[in-house]
């Protein structure tokens, strides 16, 4: 199983031009996204949060259930949901502000344990910001590998809730040694700083950087530097292509039993290509539809054992 830990959030989407353009809401949240593309993938996946006893919070239970993801383990409460208001531009790029004072992702608590069958869990977004709930999510992500399970890391930045940059780059730096996979987009390296290899040298042993259309690029501890284009599409916006690479890497590496350090340095060119492709094809038919729609495994034409 794949524990997705992270925040669920309702996304106010515009449906026209302008500031008071009509918003329709969309269950969304980087975690909660990549929960559902794995589920929609087929794998085992369960979703590790907090959530609203509210309107918002049964539904987005009710797509993780749809996705076929576990919820058994989602921590529940009074406090309204979090939600993120999206502007979309001429490129189809999202940006977002956010209303998350007391809300219920925040007060996510550390779990007794996860479930036994987890041989992964990844970590990202909001979720490693807000306080204090950001703290439960960092010892969640430090005990897990000190259990010795795969670790996998998209920071996503968003800016506008960051308080304090700097301290937060050097909380991102301190997360290195428990990554065993990090992923991020190629706007992100630039405002954390540093360089893939620098950050492979303080942990993980695989770095992904996504560049939109360009495609994608993976790092790796042995001098590797291996690329994919991306795949071509009419692209309709970009809300959840992240988070779909994050869920097809980790589907894939499952499908090749290689959720460890050790396997990601064995998977060289040819493997890392079949896995990077993958990854692109399934964030273009993202790309393809309107809000957070990862592919089921169906549309992508997938090979066994990828």
């Amino acid at each position: 199983m794949i524990v997705v830990a992270g925040e669920a959030l309702i996304d106010l989407v515009p449906h026209g031009p302008g500031a008071l353009a009509d918003l329709k809401p969309a269950l969304g949240g980087g975690p909660y996204n990549t929960a559902v593309a794995l589920g929609r993938l087929g794998s085992p996946t369960a979703f590790c949060s907090r959530t609203s006893d509210d309107a918002f919070g049964e539904a987005l239970l009710a797509g993780l259930r749809r996705a076929g993801v576990d919820v058994s383990g989602v921590q529940r409460g009074p406090e309204p949901t979090t939600l993120a208001v999206a502007t979309v531009d001429a490129a189809g790029s999202a940006a977002y502000s956010f209303y998350v004072d007391g809300t219920a992702d925040r007060l996510f608590t550390v779990p007794d344990a996860l479930p036994a069958s987890t041989r992964a869990v990844s970590f990202g977004t909001c979720s490693l910001v807000l306080e204090p709930g950001a703290s439960a999510y960092e010892e969640l992500m430090r005990t897990a590998a000190g259990q010795g399970l795969f670790t996998a890391l998209d920071p996503n930045v968003r800016a506008g809730l960051i308080p304090d940059a700097d301290a937060y780059r050097e909380r991102f730096k301190s997360w290195l040694p428990s990554v065993t996979l990090l992923k991020l987009s190629a706007e992100d390296a630039a405002w954390l700083g540093g360089t893939p290899r620098e950050w492979l040298a303080a942990g993980p042993a695989a770095v992904v950087v996504t560049r939109g259309g360009d495609g994608l690029t993976v790092f790796t501890r042995d001098g590797g530097e291996h690329s994919v284009p991306g795949e071509k599409v009419d692209v309709v916006d970009t809300i959840g292509a992240g988070d779909t690479v994050n869920a097809a890497l980790l589907h894939g590496l499952a499908a090749r039993d290689a959720l460890s350090g050790e396997a990601l340095a064995a998977l060289g060119t040819q493997g890392w290509t079949r896995l990077l492709r993958f990854a692109a094809r399934a964030a273009a038919i993202t790309c393809s539809r309107a809000g957070a729609e990862p592919p089921y495994a169906a549309e992508l034409g997938e090979p066994a054992g990828l």
